[in-house]
This record gives structure tokens, C-alpha cells and sequence, in this order.
């Protein structure tokens, strides 16, 4: 197997570079605006030009030395360069060249990798005549002017691309038997049984701004790879890194900081809008919450979005370097009272700037996954189901008997749970929640929603 080249994009702030990565991957997901410095983190995605050539390619920060945050972004897009197989610098077009343009230029042929000086902007005749015959000075082996916004001569782009994108390996042509052997029908369901495995798990950091989500990402991957900073909503694009630990794979995405709806401006519109798109693919949500403040009105809004998509949670109390060890009780009672709704998620206090309890948190995510996913069999399950009337029936509906007559578990990630009955309607919210407390009892579904629903017998799984 063929592995993958990764093509990096660098350049100053606002010159396109997240506009060449959208149009790439296809999609709008970098998020692009006039704002100075939109894009502060890396970004990746798998595409494929030409039809056949896959890469990686990857999206920068902005490189600027004006302030501290900038620093680090920078920091961040030269290590992307030095891994990179292949460089794309990009330059405006519009204006003249900059000599920070030049030296940056210099720096990153200097690694000896194949790059292209794109100098992007150039929307017409009239700015190509006035500004790309300027770029030539830098002396690259190739300077193509282009305009990413409208399409212009991206063609030449891609050409140049695909001499350092090999194409993919096509797969060998197999000649099907007539019938399968007993032999090969006993592989093909180990093979499904083997595909069933599942161990990718994709967490979502979630919270308001500056309670540490960033940090706590550079944490668990005991790496920089998220930009810190103290200035409130640094991180806009959400972002994902990926990482194997117990023979699972875990992409963690860091999602951008959330304000108050009346103070959500701008670009940071999208971002809350991306963030609510990365919780619907989410398995497990890491709520961000900073022990110094305590839980806000914002807290539980943001935590009321991980109920809505129904994801596993742990509650991560963060900045416990600067709190007393004392006020540990207090502070979760605090949130168990603010937080009802998320009674199933356990609680742990860690500090992501001192590292104090990170590790933890991803021997948590694993148990919680598999709590996740697991499937309850028919028999343990109505044993218990059978234990719980015993103890306490379910209320009459307007006088009327209702008869509880099995329960089957119908799907997972959440688990759902089917209570089949005569009157499904006679299944009160109390004694639902009185079924779910037994369950999670018996069962182990600490952090993990439970989702309960009457049904006639026949009815569609998925009928409301």
C-alpha cells in the first residue's frame, strides 16, 4: 500500500490559503474570511484530484510574528512544512511583494521539497500584467498565477500537482465462481464478524471560550498541535487529530469556543454552526468546564446540545491546579444540581496546563465507548425487565391495565430499548425513568444516554 503525500499550504494571513483547501477537498470546511488570521490551526483532509490520485493536504495558519498567538501559529505551519512531502506557498496577488513574503519563500525551499509559488488574486488579465511578472524575482522553479475564488488557471495548478500525487494502485481483477463453496461462505461471515469490530471513536471537546479546550487537546496528545492562547475564541475551524491508544483509533476534534447567541459575531457564526456538524458525527463529548467560574447558564445550553445528539459524556473540570482539593464535594455538587440532565456522566477534575489526571481520560473514553456500543441480550435483558415489575407495576392508563410483555435492545450508539406493551402510551415518563434506573443498575451504562420506548408488537423500530 502506497502512502499517502502530504501536501502542505503556507503563506501569510489572507492571501487564500483555506480557500485552495476547500476547493481541494470539495467542501467548504475551512472556514475563509476577510478577518485577518481566520485560520489559526492546522487542518487535514484526504482528497483526490484527477479521479485516481489521493493526498493529505493540509491547511495553515496565517504566518505572522505580530503577536504571541501568531508566534506560535507560525510555530505550527513551519512543522507542518518540515513534514510535508510537497509545499504550496501562497502570495497576493493583489499587492506587491512583501519581503516577509520573500524570506519565508526562501526559508522553505531551503528544506529541498518540491514547491510552487502560487501567487493567488489574480482575477484578470489586468492583474496578472500588473502583478505576477513581480513574483518571478523569487527565482521558484515554478510561480503559476491564479485565482482560487474564480477557478483561474487552477488547471496548470493541478498539473503540476499530479507529477509529485502518484495514482492509485488499482485493485487485481478477480473472475467470480458460479456459487460460492461451503468453505468460502464460512469466511465471508468470519470476515463480517472480524469488520464488525469496532474501535474508532471520534470525542468531541466541548465548551465555552477559554476554559482550556485547546490545552487539554495539546495534552492528550503530548504534543502542540491546537493554538493557546488566553484571547477568548482563538480557536474558529474545529480541528482533529487522531491517535491509537489500546488498540483503538481516536480522533479527537476541538471544536471552537461558544459565547452567548448575542454575542456569536461574524465568522464565529460558522463556527458555532461547524461545531453543531461535528457533534452529529460524534460518539463522546468531553464537557469543558472551568472549576474557577462553576457552571454558567452557557454550561448547561452547551451541555443540553450533547443530550440532542445523544452523546456519551465525561464532565472535565478544568484549572484544578489553582482549587482546593477541599472543595472537591462542594464543586460536584454544584454541577450534579446545575447539570440534572447529565446524571449518567461521571465527573473528573484535571489541569491541562500541569497534565494533573489527563491520562485518565483516555482510559475513560475507551470503557465509555464500549458502554457505548455494547448490545444487551434479549434474555439478561428481560430478567431484569421482569425484576423491575415485580417490584413495582406500571400505572393503570385512565383505569385501564397496562401489560409489559418484553423489552429488546434495537440499537446501539446509544443503546435504545424497546419496551413492547399493549398500551405503549400508558408508559409514564416516571416509570420510564424508574426502567432506566434498573437497567443502569444491572448494566453498566455509566456515561452513556439510555433511550426507552414503548412499542406495540410489529411495530417499526423506527416508527414515533
Amino acid at each position: 500500500m502506497i502512502k499517502l503525500k502530504k501536501v502542505a499550504i503556507l503563506g501569510r494571513p489572507n492571501v487564500g490559503k483555506s480557500s485552495l483547501f476547500n476547493r481541494l477537498a470539495r467542501q467548504r470546511d475551512a472556514i475563509t474570511s476577510d478577518v485577518v488570521g481566520t485560520t489559526r490551526d492546522i487542518k487535514k483532509r484526504v482528497v483526490t484530484i484527477s479521479g485516481n490520485r489521493d493526498f493529505e493536504v493540509i491547511d495553515t495558519g496565517g504566518i505572522d510574528d505580530s503577536t504571541e498567538m501568531f508566534a506560535t501559529v507560525k510555530k505550527l505551519s513551519l512543522c507542518a512544512a518540515d513534514t510535508a512531502d510537497v509545499i504550496i506557498f501562497i502570495v497576493d496577488g493583489k499587492n506587491i511583494p512583501q519581503e516577509e513574503d520573500r524570506e519565508l519563500f526562501y526559508n522553505l525551499q531551503s528544506l529541498g521539497k518540491p514547491i510552487a509559488l502560487v501567487v493567488n488574486k489574480i482575477d484578470n488579465d489586468k492583474d496578472e500584467s500588473l502583478r505576477y511578472w513581480d513574483f518571478l524575482e523569487f527565482g521558484a522553479d515554478i510561480t503559476l498565477p491564479m485565482s482560487v475564488s474564480h477557478n483561474r488557471y487552477m488547471n496548470d495548478f493541478y498539473g503540476w500537482l499530479e507529477k509529485y500525487v502518484p495514482e492509485k494502485e488499482e485493485a487485481p481483477q478477480v473472475v467470480e465462481n458460479s456459487e460460492p463453496s461451503f468453505e468460502d461462505i464460512l469466511e465471508m461471515v468470519h470476515d463480517e464478524k472480524e469488520e464488525e469490530a469496532d474501535n474508532e471513536i471520534k470525542v468531541a471537546i466541548i465548551g465555552r471560550v477559554n476554559t482550556g479546550k485547546s490545552s487539554l487537546l495539546n495534552a492528550l496528545l503530548q504534543k502542540e498541535r491546537a493554538v493557546v492562547s488566553p484571547v477568548a475564541g482563538t480557536t474558529i475551524d474545529p480541528i482533529d487529530e487522531m491517535m491509537e491508544y489500546q488498540d483503538h483509533k481516536i480522533t479527537f476534534v476541538d471544536t471552537a469556543g461558544i459565547r452567548r447567541r448575542g454575542r456569536i459575531l461574524g465568522i464565529e457564526k460558522y463556527a458555532l454552526t461547524r461545531t453543531e456538524e461535528m457533534l452529529k458525527e460524534a460518539d463522546i463529548a468531553l464537557l469543558m468546564i472551568d472549576s474557577t467560574v462553576g457552571v454558567l447558564e452557557l454550561d448547561e445550553r452547551i451541555a443540553n446540545l450533547i443530550e440532542k445528539y445523544r452523546l456519551g459524556c465525561l464532565i472535565v473540570l478544568n484549572k484544578w491546579d489553582i482549587r482546593d482539593e477541599k472543595t472537591y464535594e462542594k464543586a460536584v455538587e454544584d454541577i450534579r444540581d446545575e447539570l440534572k440532565f447529565l446524571h449518567y456522566a461521571p465527573l473528573i477534575t484535571v489541569s491541562a496546563k500541569t497534565g494533573l489526571r489527563v491520562h485518565k481520560i483516555l482510559d475513560d473514553i475507551v470503557a465509555m465507548y464500549g458502554r457505548y456500543k455494547q448490545r444487551i441480550p434479549t434474555s439478561k435483558l428481560n430478567e431484569v425487565l421482569k425484576f423491575a415489575i415485580t417490584r413495582h407495576h406500571p400505572p393503570t392508563l385512565n383505569g385501564a391495565v397496562v401489560n409489559i410483555k418484553f423489552a429488546t435492545q434495537y440499537e446501539t450508539k446509544p443503546p435504545k430499548i424497546a419496551i413492547i406493551m399493549n398500551r405503549p402510551d400508558g408508559l409514564h415518563f416516571s416509570y420510564k425513568r424508574y426502567l432506566s434506573n434498573v437497567f443502569r443498575s444491572k448494566f453498566d451504562f455509566e456515561g452513556v444516554p439510555l433511550d426507552l420506548s414503548g412499542r406495540k408488537r410489529g411495530q417499526r423500530m423506527d416508527d414515533d
